[in-house]
């Protein structure tokens, strides 16, 4: 008799703790999606709706996650942010004369802020997924931007699309030009070389 007694004894433990897990199993994950919703927003529905589930959306918005961890994003130095800031300005002056010009160089320019700044430029997919884990709020900007530059390539994009093109392109830019404060030991140097 007491071996039945131990036996169910045993059974019952094995239940409650495989119970446990699984209840802990599924708070955590509850946990992840509320956390994975917050942090990315509508790219995270977007994501999920593009592949079909929440458990493959999930897996690559935490996919990407992992990925840009291993990236070294830097800020611009402040000379560096001028000088984008500056190239910007310039562009966006000439929209008006050359709608369709502009749009391919705020393209490159967004570009070579998101080179300078540590992205790597693999294809716009890629490029677009890792943008979204530092900036979430601003990758639909992108997209969108994109989707205009291709119509304008393939000639269906009219004049007001090419400036909401560059719109988005500048709210992408705006969020990519983080600025790095001069230390103070070069601040330093500059007022000695000035004496």
């Amino acid at each position: 008799m007491e071996t039945i007694d131990t036996q169910t004894w045993i059974i019952v433990a094995g239940v409650v703790v495989l119970a446990l897990v699984l209840v802990g199993a599924w708070f955590y994950r509850r946990k992840q999606s509320h956390r994975l919703q917050d942090h990315f927003g509508p790219e995270y529905v977007r994501t999920v709706n593009e592949l079909g589930s929440r458990t493959k959306g999930e897996s690559e918005l935490k996919a990407r996650e992992k990925r840009v961890e291993r990236l070294e994003i830097l800020p611009l130095a402040p000379s560096e942010a001028a000088r984008f800031t500056e190239a910007w300005r310039a562009l966006q002056s000439r929209f008006v004369d050359n709608p369709k010009g502009v749009v391919v160089e705020a393209e490159q320019l967004v570009r070579e802020l998101m080179e300078k700044r540590g992205y790597p430029m693999g294809d716009f997919e890629r490029r677009a997924g890792d943008i979204s884990v530092d900036h979430p709020n601003v990758v639909a900007n992108y997209r969108s931007a994109q989707a205009i530059a291709l119509r304008d390539q393939k000639g269906t994009a009219d004049t007001e699309e090419l400036r909401k093109a560059v719109v988005h392109y500048r709210a992408l830019f705006d969020e990519l030009l983080e600025v790095r404060e001069p230390r103070q030991e070069i601040i330093e140097e500059k007022r000695v070389a000035a004496r």
